[in-house]
């Protein structure tokens, strides 16, 4: 059977409080960064389509900008996947 120091366990218990609270405030952070670049990228893209539906500008243009918007989108979670990884370590 085994026994605990209850002063021991309190102490730990107390220095690892903070550390758990600091990791699930960057854990929101990082999951409202991710959910915020794709609704970014999400607007970008309905308003190049509702351009081009319109005729206000020309398939490649559309192509063009929805490509950069995706790319951001996917650098930003790989920034976001990176900066995970790097403080699980």
């Amino acid at each position: 059977m085994t026994t605990f120091n209850n002063n021991q366990n309190s102490t730990s218990t107390t220095t690892e409080k903070p550390v758990i609270q600091e990791h699930l405030r960057q854990e929101k952070l990082s999951f409202n960064l991710a959910l915020n670049l794709t609704r970014i990228s999400a607007i970008i893209i309905i308003t190049i389509l509702g351009f081009f539906m319109s005729g206000k500008i020309s398939e490649t243009t559309a192509v063009t900008a929805s490509e950069i918007a995706s790319k951001l989108v996917i650098v930003g979670l790989k920034m976001t996947k990176y900066t995970n990884e790097r403080r699980d370590k």
